[in-house]
């Protein structure tokens, strides 16, 4: 309430547009005017229209910009609060009183690795423009994901793919890299410490396969159902693996030919529906997918 007050007293008697507000939070979320705008599909001028048109409202600048970007300035801060709350309210009113309302269970598939980074504001998001569509979601190994499609277990699943399935939406396409610890010897033992997952699937297949082309002594030290397992496996200096490049962080380096590791394929990551992945619920659903996805590159 008092960043409310502190508001009020800022922008006297002009009102503020909710629309303004949405485009104000979609920069802040994604921090780039250029990614915000897309996120409520307008143009970077229009977005930027908006925020001239918000900051003479008030009367201050909300954001400041640096080389590396855009920050919130003290008054953003306490803006920033307050347009999610105002926003919040409005989605959730207007989900409630939409003729064409959805409602029903969606059963999504997301792999851990994503799970906890990139989707939740897309699922709080969906949660709030349709209330009374519940999302079940299981966050685990996507390995299993289209045998689960294929039983009806699942109507969504994102999952990683050396070629992309007939009918399937492409999210992203990375390299997938061997990886060590940048602190540790891992790679230099002999025979070579291996962390793999522990379920038959297409990165487990090239890992033996380069492992045994190489000639290169090995064994398996560590296994996991997560690419977070294995991550934290590497990242402890038990093992080398395979990991998707945007994984990598400052602790890990990659191994290359250089080094002994031949290349293995790109990793393709896909939205792919099942028997129940056509519903208008699955298609708003999958949209947003989507659009998260392109706002992380």
């Amino acid at each position: 309430m008092e960043a409310m007050s502190i508001l009020n007293d800022q922008i006297g008697s002009e009102k503020l547009d909710s629309e303004l507000l949405r485009t104000f939070l979609a920069i802040t979320d994604t921090g780039s005017f250029t990614r915000g705008a897309e996120r409520i599909f307008r143009s970077q001028s229009a977005a930027s229209l908006q925020i001239k048109r918000l900051e003479e409202i008030i009367g201050l600048p909300v954001f400041e910009r640096h080389a590396r970007g855009i920050a919130l300035t003290p008054t953003g801060e306490k803006l920033q609060p307050v347009a999610r709350r105002v926003v919040d309210l409005l989605d959730v009113t207007a989900g409630e009183l939409r003729s064409d309302i959805l409602e029903g269970t969606l059963r999504i598939g997301i792999p851990d690795e994503y799970g906890s980074a990139l989707l939740p504001k897309m699922i709080a998001r969906f949660a709030r423009e349709h209330p009374r569509v519940e999302l079940s979601v299981r966050c685990s190994f996507s390995a299993g994901f289209p045998q689960a499609l294929a039983g009806d277990e699942l109507d969504l699943a994102i999952h990683s793919v050396e070629t992309a399935p007939p009918g399937s939406q492409q999210l992203m396409r990375e390299k997938t890299v061997w990886a060590t610890s940048r602190h540790h010897l891992a790679a230099e033992q002999d025979p070579l410490p291996v962390a793999l997952f522990d379920r038959a699937c297409w990165w487990r297949d090239h890992a033996l396969t380069a492992l045994q082309t190489s000639g290169r002594q090995y064994r398996v030290v560590y296994s996991s159902e997560s690419a977070t397992g294995v991550i934290a496996a590497i990242s402890a200096g038990v093992a080398v693996g395979l990991v998707a490049e945007s994984a990598m962080d400052s602790g890990l380096k990659t191994l290359g030919p250089e080094a002994g590791f031949a290349r293995v394929p790109d990793s393709i990551l896909v939205l792919e529906r099942g028997r129940g992945g056509h519903s208008q619920a699955a298609s708003a659903v999958a949209q947003l997918i989507s659009m998260a996805f392109k706002e992380s590159r």
